[in-house]
């Protein structure tokens, strides 16, 4: 598998990501979906949600660092145990939710909520496991190295 440089770093609130050219499409009656280490049923305003399952799952995990490789591959460096949530109620794009406007990844991956809104939790994912913890462990030793 190849491995292309990435086109960005930043770093925001301690929190870095890297990332390449993704598209994103959003569905604005598909699934939206929250990750956290804590267990509850509503979420509170401000919070970040996305369409990605695999991103939410990701932050679950409350990573400090997060990389999205070329072909959508999702590295990081977080150890909890985590949660994923759907949001269990409709919204609207720009009434209930919009776009982060401080997001360091690509366009449409990040929304913030406006109000407080129910969830249901879909699965506890536990804790990463242990290959996925060395493959990203050695993946982000080398984009950060380089």
């Amino acid at each position: 598998m190849r491995y292309d440089v990435l086109n960005f770093i930043e770093i925001r609130k301690q929190f870095i990501f890297f990332g390449g050219k993704m598209q994103f499409t959003i569905n604005p009656q598909g699934s939206w979906y929250h990750g956290s280490n804590k267990v509850f049923d509503v979420l509170i305003e401000g919070s970040t949600i996305t369409q990605w399952r695999q991103l939410a799952e990701a932050f679950s995990h409350k990573p400090t660092i997060l990389a999205i490789d070329d072909d959508n591959t999702i590295f990081h460096n977080g150890k909890e145990y985590g949660y994923l949530y759907i949001i269990d109620e409709p919204i609207e794009i720009d009434k209930d939710i919009y776009a982060h406007p401080n997001t360091t990844m690509d366009k449409g991956l990040e929304f913030l909520t406006k109000r407080k809104l129910k969830v249901k939790m879909v699965e506890e994912i536990g804790l990463p496991n242990e290959e996925q913890q060395r493959l990203s462990e050695e993946k982000l030793k080398q984009w950060l190295c380089s």
